[in-house]
């Protein structure tokens, strides 16, 4: 068992890099605030909620796709659906469009890294799913092929993105976190996703109360 205090713990670090850690504590609240009181935030998240469980009640999927720290996230909110987020239910449908090494590999090998999820659209999207695009800065371009690509199926899209994304995809639904700042725009993009994946297991699995 460690000898160290909390206090020892942080007074070991210079003052400089004490000041780093508080001030990132400081600006990921401030952020996770101004995503809260974020109107157009929460209407689209409900807007994204809605449209997933629509999607899903016929027999539709999510697929969701984004590139390094994006791409594990991705992984992430697949998961929650096809596993569980805040209590057991049935397995909801979604793919993310990361995981495939082989699939990836060849594509990007044969027609380039902007198509590595386009053409995994195309394969595997069909009308009345729903495609997630995640990109902080709204400009990767395989995201922005996935989601033409997701429009010429006629799949619903969605993107996650950030304050910095000067010209906005052009996608059904864009959530826009009120951060520049990478790492703050990914940590308000999975609280994003809890919540969204939280709605749709309320609304397709609801808890039936003890009697």
């Amino acid at each position: 068992m460690s000898t160290f205090q909390t206090s020892d713990l942080l007074n070991s670090l210079p003052a400089s890099e004490r000041d780093y850690l508080q001030d990132y504590l400081r600006q990921s609240a401030e952020t996770m605030v101004a995503f809260s009181q974020h109107e157009a935030c929460a209407d689209m998240m409900a807007g994204i909620a809605l449209t997933i469980t629509s999607a899903l009640e016929k027999d539709g999927k999510l697929l969701v796709a984004g590139n390094g720290g994006s791409a594990a996230d991705a992984q992430h909110i697949a998961g929650e659906f096809t596993a569980r987020l805040m209590y057991d239910r049935r397995p909801l449908a979604a793919i993310a469009l990361t995981t495939d090494t082989s699939g990836l590999t060849a594509i990007g090998n044969d027609y380039g890294f902007d198509h590595v999820f386009s053409r995994q659209v195309l394969a595997l999207g069909r009308k009345g799913d729903v495609f997630l695009g995640i990109t902080t800065s709204g400009r990767s371009p395989n995201i922005v092929q996935a989601l033409k690509a997701a429009r010429a199926q006629n799949i619903t899209t969605v993107v996650f993105t950030g304050e910095n994304c000067v010209e906005l995809p052009d996608a059904d639904f864009v959530l826009r976190v009120p951060s520049a700042w990478t790492p703050l725009i990914q940590q308000m993009h999975i609280a994003a996703a809890h919540i969204v994946c939280a709605l749709v297991e309320r609304a397709l699995c609801p808890q039936i109360p003890n009697v």
